[in-house]
């Protein structure tokens, strides 16, 4: 496939880059602007969509959602038909009176019209360890997805009140890897490997098994019963080397792009990382395959990342020589074998934050924070690989007419979407968690 190039229009020196990925879709949509999105439905509001089974428009609007995935609502017409302006007064005004009973944590991948109201931003390693900081607090309105949501409910105080503003924000990604899917596959492993908690001569279990935060919290309590740990993008090296140290191999999921990245860093062969299909026997390997096995990858993927692609890269390197590529590690392994580099989102904003000279950096992840990063740095050219503007469908699913409709109701008393984790999850989830947390890198 010939690569399409990205052609960057000349900015004026002394015009501002707009940080907002909302502003640019709707202009793509009104036709002011010569660029392409995913989905023109991504310029309506979520609340449009509510009501439909499915993540909605973006990277996950192909994903087949779980039978009983959380449902939204109906947001009230003062919040739907309310401007970006008027949302922005209300949010602050709440914030006002509510003070330090309340925390808002943003994701770095949500809409900049949420990240401007948020007390910490980070990835979700970073997030975790702010929802350990405010005890005092009533209330930690999360805009993120729900498997965040949920971390924070298992790391933050009982009485605390997580808050989701927008149910309907999950992950595509983490519904690649049910409870009920990763036991089976846990008795056929068993099935080739023996007792899963017998040592070996060299004192190791055969299987550790390792879960990216992505993940529900019903998949952190297996791992945490199991002894296994939960990891981050930005910790997942220093998790495989702790797990090694404790199994002969490591069972990986959701994301099989992350495991395979960063074990082949390692040193793993390729040859030792077969991949569990859930949906096939022994998850389409053979004993052999598995006996031999160091890493064994679900078959699963990031939607938004999955996206980039070999082509892109060589179209950023035909328009602009000498650009620097960053790209995530739950990119596919061929685009970051291209790339000049591979991090988490912590890793690629310290990147750009330390060159020192113009750069130019195409970025392979999340266009919220690609857009965000170029305004920041305006000394540098800053662009997403894909020239195509798809954001995260369910990031993009928490809207500022939800942020202000749970802090108004936090204001009137009444708290809405609570997210909790039974308490028979929650406590081996948290033994997972813990280690995670530990496991610095």
């Amino acid at each position: 496939m010939a690569a399409t190039l990205i052609t960057l229009q000349p900015r004026p020196a002394d015009q501002p880059i707009d940080p907002s990925v909302d502003h640019g879709i709707q202009a793509i949509v009104a036709g002011t602007v010569a660029a392409e999105t995913c989905n023109t439905d991504l310029a309506a509001g979520p609340w449009a969509f509510d009501a439909r089974p499915g993540y909605g428009p973006g990277s996950s609007m192909g994903d087949v959602i779980p039978t009983g995935a959380p449902r939204q609502g109906e947001l009230p017409a003062a919040y739907r038909d309310a401007s970006e302006a008027e949302l922005d007064a209300r949010i602050r005004a709440a914030k006002a009176v509510l003070g330090d009973r309340v925390v808002v944590m943003g994701h770095h991948y949500q809409r900049e019209e949420i990240i401007v109201h948020a007390d910490h931003t980070g990835d979700s390693f970073q997030l975790a360890g702010f929802a350990q900081q405010h005890p005092d607090a009533e209330a930690i309105v999360f805009c993120g997805v729900h498997f965040m949501a949920e971390t924070a409910d298992l790391l933050s105080r009982p009485d605390q009140a997580v808050i989701l503003p927008n149910l309907a924000a999950g992950c595509s990604m983490a519904d690649m890897a049910s409870i009920d899917e990763v036991e089976e596959c846990w008795e056929q492993l068993a099935d080739v490997y023996g007792d899963m908690d017998s040592v070996d001569a060299d004192g190791l279990v055969p299987v550790i098994p390792v879960t990216y935060m992505n993940s529900s919290a019903a998949i952190k309590g297996f791992v945490g019963r199991h002894g296994g740990i939960v990891c981050t993008s930005s910790n997942a090296r220093t998790v495989l080397e702790w797990a090694f140290a404790r199994g002969r191999r490591v069972l990986f999921f959701p994301d099989q792009h992350l495991g395979r990245n960063t074990a082949k860093a390692m040193g793993v062969p390729l040859a030792q990382m077969p991949m569990w299909n859930p949906r096939k026997p022994l998850g389409g390997s053979d004993e052999d395959q598995l006996a031999d096995a160091r890493v064994i990858l679900w078959h699963g993927f990031c939607s938004v990342h999955r996206r980039f692609t070999v082509d892109q890269i060589a179209a950023a390197r035909a328009e602009h020589p000498g650009v620097r590529v960053i790209v995530h590690p739950e990119c596919p392994m061929d685009v970051v074998d291209a790339a000049d580099e591979a991090g988490s989102t912590d890793y690629i904003r310290k990147a750009i934050a330390a060159a020192t000279e113009p750069t130019v950096f195409a970025v392979g992840t999340e266009v919220n924070l690609v857009q965000r990063l170029a305004a920041e740095h305006p000394q540098h050219t800053i662009f997403c690989l894909d020239p195509v503007v798809c954001p995260c469908s369910t990031m993009y699913r928490i809207h500022p007419g939800y942020l202000a409709w749970v802090l108004e109701g936090l204001v009137d008393g009444e708290v809405r979407n609570r997210v909790t984790v039974p308490a028979d999850v929650a406590d081996p989830a948290r033994v997972a968690l813990e280690r995670m947390l530990a496991a610095r890198p």
